[in-house]
């Protein structure tokens, strides 16, 4: 299986992709042939991707796209393909095989020279970014490229952008770097402006539904119905036919529509709305910061067991952690009160189609009987606006406004219209 197997829905993407890694690949056998052509030339046009006489290959790219469209995906297919070392490239073969060391183990995130950044913090600051831009500056270990692969530049804050761009403007003659975030406008210009950029789609429902079926074992029809309730968002949609509380907390969310009918149902409707996303940052915190708490705890040689006794000097250490697991369980809740969002605006999307007699199938068919009740009692102008509240409590989140006023102010305006 190829690497660009699992990139769905984004041909276009992956034949410029495909391309660069043949010119990186015949950069990578001149040089250890002795030829050393500059980076970004060309020394022998090999594909038909090089017969203008322009090499593909860059030391920057930037990857945007909706949630949803793979860019992270994309980005890491792409590192696997470059660092790819399967002896049919000699043959003719294009790389990214994935079945070599160099692509399996980039791909699972082990591979030496490809780092991989992703963050669960609400930003990403100028020490880490610092820490990158050291590691960018060393000599790939295994010969051919250091790869970084920055999954969510757009948490950079000014400071880190700032750093990161000295490194993107002057880079090591090996080191690429793969920058990811939904678009353009969400990265520095300075950063953008050198960095060739790639615009993913929204991947089409039954590419979503196949790579379902295909990669992860799940039935047809499951898949299909995830794919179409998620409009083509991947990861959403495996997680929604893989995991039941995942689908309850759906099932919850699409219920609010026909409980603001009131003031009192509206408020509750939004503190119920904010505990299932609390929750979701619980279990979360569940799962993760009890080990590493304790690994740190034994690293920093305190006594066995959670009451051990830490040695003097370590308290800091500890805080820092602590600090680290508050602001990651505030974007836990925070994303999961996002996708209930859109989950919200896809039902009045589906509302709006009923009211239009758009022949398109609804992406929440499991409850076409409240979102027909919901289309026959109102207007297409009303459920406009009610999808205008939903996106103006998004953006209010974004802005740190806290979430249970931007809720409540989005259900009362829900019961409005």
């Amino acid at each position: 299986m190829a690497v660009w197997d699992d990139v769905v829905g984004q041909d276009r993407v992956t034949a410029q992709l495909a391309a660069a890694a043949r010119d990186a690949d015949a950069l990578v056998t001149a040089e250890h042939a002795g030829g050393r052509p500059r980076p970004g030339e060309q020394p022998e046009p090999q594909t038909s991707a090089d017969r203008s006489g322009a090499s593909q290959m860059t030391h920057a790219w930037l990857f945007t796209g909706p949630p949803g469209s793979g860019r992270s995906t994309a980005a890491r297919a792409f590192a696997a393909a470059l660092q790819c070392v399967s002896p049919d490239r000699a043959l003719g073969g294009a790389p990214g095989c994935g079945f070599c060391d160099g692509c399996h183990t980039s791909l699972v995130g082990t591979h030496a020279d490809v780092e991989i950044v992703r963050t669960d913090l609400l930003s990403i600051g100028v020490k880490e970014t610092r820490d990158l831009v050291r590691r960018s500056s060393l000599s790939p270990a295994g010969g051919r490229w250091q790869v970084i692969v920055l999954e969510d530049a757009d948490r950079l804050t000014e400071g880190a952008g700032n750093v990161l761009l000295k490194a993107v403007e002057e880079p090591a003659p090996r080191t690429v770097w793969l920058l990811c975030a939904p678009s353009v406008e969400d990265v520095l210009p300075t950063i953008r402006s050198r960095c060739r950029h790639l615009s993913l789609r929204t991947p089409p429902v039954a590419a979503v539904a196949d790579v379902l079926v295909r990669r992860d074992g799940i039935e047809p029809e499951a898949a299909d119905r995830a794919a179409r309730a998620t409009q083509g968002h991947i990861g959403r949609a495996r997680r929604l036919a893989t995991d039941e509380r995942a689908r309850s907390r759906r099932a919850a969310v699409l219920k609010l529509p026909l409980r603001v009918d009131d003031i009192g149902g509206c408020l509750k409707a939004a503190q119920e709305l904010i505990d299932a996303a609390g929750e979701d940052a619980k279990q979360v915190a569940e799962d993760v910061d009890t080990k590493e708490t304790e690994e740190l705890r034994a690293a920093l040689g305190a006594a066995a067991g959670t009451g051990g006794r830490l040695p003097r000097g370590t308290a800091g250490a500890m805080k820092e952690l602590q600090d680290k697991q508050k602001r990651r369980s505030t974007r836990t809740q925070r994303d999961s009160l996002d996708l209930a969002l859109v989950d919200l605006t896809g039902f009045y999307r589906d509302v709006l189609a009923l009211q239009m007699g758009a022949s398109v199938p609804l992406a929440n068919e499991e409850v076409r009987a409240s979102i027909h009740r919901i289309a026959t009692s109102s207007t297409p102008e009303r459920t406009l606006r009610r999808i205008e509240a939903v996106i103006a409590c998004r953006e209010a989140l974004d802005r740190n406004v806290a979430p249970l006023l931007a809720v409540e102010a989005m259900a009362v305006t829900l019961r409005a219209g």
